[in-house]
């Protein structure tokens, strides 16, 4: 990533490590369908979708991309997410050398949007 902070998403993408940049489009696109009325922000130094709590957010590192949607919200996926990395606060992490799960994802951010629609009112983020 370059020195000064992006302010949106694509910037984001755009100052990544060339290898991640594919993934991160790829994130973006199946968040961005599964979250259509999601504000996008930069917070933390990373992408977020809001509606209006934290839904997930993503992220680029030197090997992988982050994807997190929070613990909760991969926990019923664990047994599809078997072969990849999933950190104790709920990150996903995906190798650039291995392509992005999308269907699967995709499943994930639709049962996360749903999780936080069904906790509206109760004072989660």
């Amino acid at each position: 990533m370059t020195s000064k902070r992006p302010t949106t998403i694509a910037a984001y993408t755009a100052a990544a490590p060339k290898a991640g940049q594919p993934h991160l489009r790829t994130l973006y696109t199946i968040l961005r369908r599964a979250a259509p009325n999601a504000a996008e922000a930069i917070k933390w130094g990373q992408p977020f979708f809001v509606e209006p709590r934290f839904l997930f957010s993503f992220s680029a590192h030197k090997a992988h991309v982050g994807f997190t949607p929070l613990l909760e919200g991969l926990e019923p996926f664990r047994a599809e997410l078997a072969d990849f990395e999933i950190t104790p606060r709920g990150i996903l992490k995906i190798p650039y050398t291995t392509p992005i799960p999308e269907e699967l994802i995709r499943r994930i951010a639709e049962a996360r949007v749903e999780a936080v629609a069904m906790k509206a009112g109760d004072g989660f983020w």
